[in-house]
């Protein structure tokens, strides 16, 4: 019997080589789990039907004594991220029967290392959201409370593995939608620095923004997958080669000085209970001897506003090739424009399609300069700010979220409300900063334990020091 609710990447590794169990058992279990769970939670949009084969060829590389830590262990794939042969939709109708012609990189990296892929997440529709509401197949639950969202976009992937329904996911962070459903479902979610893996085969929604990275049950998990997954990538000219993390390898492991950006915390709309979860996070770092920090971010209030004019307009560039012409659904029309406005008007669900006009209003004559040009100029403020704040601090933390989880259906028809949601992980998206988020603690409402996470932000490159501070708070929450 597989015990999949204890189980980790390193505990499932050692079972396999110790031959307890065979990948196949293990892909099993968490199949069946599926089967039980998913038509409630609706966290995979598509289960692979190949998942037992590519179980037996992990199985071979064992016995052969090939494995690496990833070999036979089962994942979820967010619906963004292209695997050949396989339906990638993004969530969207538009995308419906599009199968991909090419591997993503971070899909070949972990079929080298014998991962099996179990299906395809759900999402917000081209990543487009903060609750994996606006999918266009149908809604995620989280598996802590159904009556509530995952987060988004990433929901289907972060709800697959806290129903243990996966021993590990990916998932893509544009603004947050790594961290965010991390955090309202209790789970361990890595955005990585911007460069440092490829999004070759990730579709894109803005392009200076979005990252690929794991969701797991704990920080050595994510740590795995991450190493696995990252480096230099000759499709991608934003990717960084391995070498730039062993220049910016920390030295020694001296305490790190915890930096506590005081004035975002003041925003208003941040929940009592997250407010007092994050001052008990402070005083657990304290207790082991860290020294914490006031900085200051003059600019990040401004995150908000500038995220969602440079965003929106790098989505609707992105999402122009999606014309009814070139692959995806068509829609005949009387004209040529007809078949661009009836397949697209079909087809994009309604956060899209305000997304894209938003985007191309902020790029129009007469409102580039305006909207655009000092959105980029504001941006570097932000990220200039960040800069300035580590050349005193180690680390930033703050809450993940404002609030835990809410409910399905309370924000969905108040946009205003929904972006508000991502003050505490766009700036780090502006800023192309890597951020983890880690179970902190839990809010009692209604009777259900809502997670709330902590966000540890580190400089460019600087993975490193997350996974440490990582690991250390998890220890010291455990002992609590």
């Amino acid at each position: 019997m597989v015990d999949i609710e204890n189980l980790d990447i390193k505990k499932a590794h050692k079972h396999l080589t110790d031959g307890d169990f065979s990948a196949v058992e293990l892909t099993e279990a968490y199949l069946n789990r599926i089967k039980k769970q998913n038509s409630e939670i609706y966290a995979y949009l598509e289960i692979f039907k190949d998942a037992i084969d590519q179980a037996k060829k992990a199985d071979e590389l064992i016995k052969s004594g090939q494995a690496t830590l990833l070999t036979g262990i089962p994942l979820a794939i967010k619906d963004n991220i292209l695997i050949k042969g396989r339906t990638a939709s993004a969530a969207s109708k538009i995308l419906e029967n599009y199968k991909a012609t090419y591997d993503a990189t971070v899909i070949k990296k972990l079929k080298k290392e014998g991962a099996v892929f179990l299906g395809r997440t759900n999402m917000d529709e081209f990543a487009m959201g903060s609750s994996t509401e606006n999918s266009g197949f149908g809604v995620t639950k989280n598996p802590v409370d159904l009556s509530r969202v995952p987060g988004g976009s990433s929901g289907g992937s972060v709800a697959s593995v806290a129903m243990n329904g996966a021993l590990g996911a990916l998932g893509s962070d544009t603004g947050g939608s790594i961290r965010q459903p991390a955090s309202f479902c209790g789970m361990v979610g890595l955005k990585t620095t911007y460069g440092s893996v490829s999004r070759y085969g990730l579709m894109a929604m803005g392009s200076s923004f979005d990252q690929i990275g794991p969701i797991t049950k704990n920080v050595e998990d994510a740590e795995i997958i991450f190493e696995s997954i990252k480096g230099q990538d000759k499709m991608d000219s934003t990717s960084y080669p391995d070498s730039i993390y062993l220049k910016n390898k920390q030295k020694g492991n001296k305490k790190k000085i915890i930096g506590v950006p005081t004035d975002l915390l003041k925003t208003k709309g941040i929940n009592k209970a997250v407010l007092d979860n994050f001052n008990d996070s402070i005083e657990k770092f304290k207790k082991e001897g860290y020294e914490i920090k006031e900085v200051t971010l003059p600019n990040i209030k401004y995150s908000l506003a500038v995220y969602y004019i440079i965003m929106p307009a790098e989505a609707s560039t992105n999402l122009s090739r999606f014309d009814g012409i070139r692959y995806g659904l068509s829609v005949s029309g009387e004209k040529l424009f007809d078949d661009y406005s009836k397949t697209r008007g079909e087809g994009f669900g309604e956060e899209v399609r305000r997304r894209i006009i938003l985007g191309t209003h902020v790029l129009s004559a007469g409102y580039y300069d305006a909207y655009y040009n000092k959105a980029i100029i504001v941006r570097k403020l932000i990220e200039d700010d960040f800069k300035k704040a580590f050349k005193e601090v180690d680390v930033i933390i703050t809450p993940t979220t404002p609030t835990p989880a809410f409910k399905i259906g309370e924000k969905s028809n108040d946009p205003l409300k929904m972006y508000l949601a991502d003050i505490f992980t766009v700036p780090i998206n502006l800023a192309g900063l890597p951020a983890i988020s880690i179970p902190s603690g839990y809010e009692k409402q209604e009777g259900s334990d809502l997670p709330l996470g902590l966000q540890i932000v580190a400089p460019h490159f600087k993975e490193d020091i997350l996974f440490e501070m990582g690991k250390v708070f998890e220890k010291i929450s455990k002992s609590d």
